[in-house]
């Protein structure tokens, strides 16, 4: 059973866990559960957590940005990066405008 642990968090999200992983929120828990069975059914393959870009511009180290997901959707071929948003801050805009400017991905925000 969760257990909430110190201050609440800046903007509600309450950490969740599945199957020994621990998320963020529990929206990105929820959505992490509706991936799974994509996967088990063949929808999808290649699931990954919490993919890394780093921002680099003009040889200079910004940032990096931690998506919450990245995977290959089967019926497209395409690989697709979301990431699971209550609260689209100011930060995380910019970050995703770099990230979308600096790589060929295009985030899904579910």
């Amino acid at each position: 059973m969760f257990r909430r642990r110190g201050p609440r968090a800046k903007y509600g999200a309450i950490p969740t866990e599945v199957n020994g992983v621990r998320f963020a929120s529990r929206r990105e828990a929820f959505r992490y559960s509706q991936l799974m069975v994509q996967v088990r059914v063949r929808a999808i393959r290649d699931l990954e957590l919490q993919p890394e870009f780093p921002v680099v511009v003009e040889g200079r180290h910004i940032c990096v940005y931690k998506a919450d997901f990245r995977y290959v959707d089967l019926v497209t071929g395409e690989v697709v990066t979301e990431d699971s948003k209550g609260m689209r801050t100011p930060v995380y805009k910019l970050k995703k405008r770099l990230v979308e400017a600096l790589y060929p991905v295009t985030i899904r925000e579910v």
